[in-house]
């Protein structure tokens, strides 16, 4: 269950009229954070990132499953079927519910507190991040900075601006 703040943070992100992904970053983030909190492991960076984005659909986030191909099926269903339950209020939630009993949800806690912390660790997230980025064209990525900057807002630009200043002069030194 998503906390309270996660699912502000992620209604704040859409009145900003920001992307999908991005509100459900905020879903990802929480898992990467309840890893490092020590609440349960997680195999693979992956894995805390497939978590959040099933938390994401499940509480109404806009996240289209993978293209046909590019996942398994089964995962492809698993996607259909979180994002149906975060469209409606209480019917797909209780038969989800009646699916994923109490004994099955402890089941899968208990197998998640014995996997490893390190599968969110900021090196394993960064080797993540880095081959996902660079699986993607070049024009895609610069298409997602452009629409990052324009729904950034002027103060969160000049922010960006000054961080970027920053991190080339102190490149400049080495």
């Amino acid at each position: 269950m998503p906390e309270q703040k996660t699912l502000k943070r992620a209604a704040a992100d859409k009145r900003a009229g920001k992307s999908a992904s991005t509100q459900a970053g905020e879903f990802v983030k929480e898992q990467v954070d309840k890893v490092r909190a020590g609440k349960h492991g997680v195999r693979s960076p992956k894995q805390a990132i497939a978590i959040g984005l099933s938390e994401a659909r499940r509480a109404g986030v806009d996240v289209k499953p993978r293209k046909k191909g590019a996942t398994s099926e089964a995962t492809r269903q698993k996607a259909q079927k979180d994002s149906a339950a975060g469209k409606h209020d209480g019917a797909a939630k209780k038969t989800a519910s009646k699916e994923s009993s109490a004994k099955r949800s402890r089941v899968a806690t208990s197998v998640l507190k014995r996997e490893s912390k390190a599968g969110a660790s900021p090196e394993a997230m960064s080797k993540q991040a880095k081959s996902a980025a660079a699986k993607r064209p070049a024009a895609s990525r610069s298409a997602a900075a452009k629409k990052a900057a324009a729904t950034k807002g002027a103060a969160g630009r000049s922010a960006a601006a000054k961080k970027a200043a920053q991190t080339r002069a102190s490149r400049a030194h080495h």
